[in-house]
């Protein structure tokens, strides 16, 4: 497992009704697509009739809206606390984005292959949202990367960080071929190496 710092303490309590409404709804858009999944179907999956989903969402589309928007947040705001964690040492903070993202990779591939699927169903509002904090995290890695690699340009490091994320984010079809620690080890060692070709 990571050693690095989390974005967020870990919690001891249990997930709340809405936490898991989201993750069935996230489990089942991700397995069947958004439209294959009804209403009923999520609730049957956390023990509610469907009809009761909407005490806590207006509907499917507040669902999606708030995975898509939640984790694009969360990402964010992790990167920014590891930023925070480690003031002057580019090396120590790139260890602890990599480490971070290979955690949401391995652990949110519903996410993952939802965002890849049905970002487009979105309203431009939310869509919009999305992008802005996908080019706010983006900009907290090239801004590190570049410290690192200074003689490299701005085009060629930012070129390399969306090639990492293609990389990462590519778990979701890989299936499970390796165990946990394995995959943490192949995947940390592969994104250092690819950001480490812009030395050459």
């Amino acid at each position: 497992m990571s050693t690095s710092p989390t974005p967020t303490p870990a919690r001891m309590d249990a997930p709340t009704r809405r936490e898991q409404i989201l993750k069935e709804a996230a489990r089942l858009f991700a397995a069947r697509g958004f439209h294959g999944v009804g209403v009923d179907e999520i609730g049957a999956a956390v023990g509610i009739s469907g009809p009761g989903l909407y005490r806590h969402f207006p509907g499917k589309d507040a669902m999606l809206a708030e995975l898509l928007v939640g984790i694009s947040e969360r990402l964010l705001d992790g990167g920014r606390l590891r930023v925070a964690e480690s003031p002057g040492d580019p090396a120590a903070l790139l260890a602890s984005l990599i480490d971070g993202h290979i955690d949401f990779a391995l652990d949110d591939r519903p996410l993952i292959t939802l965002h890849d699927r049905e970002l487009d169903r979105l309203k431009d509002e939310d869509r919009k949202r999305v992008r802005q904090l996908q080019r706010q995290y983006v900009e907290l890695w090239v801004d590190v990367v570049r410290a690192l690699h200074p003689a490299a340009g701005e085009p060629e490091v930012r070129a390399a960080v969306h090639a990492v994320f293609g990389l990462l984010n590519s778990t979701p079809h890989l299936g499970a071929p390796l165990e946990r620690e394995e995959m943490e080890r192949l995947l940390r060692n592969l994104t250092h190496g690819a950001l480490g070709a812009l030395a050459v």
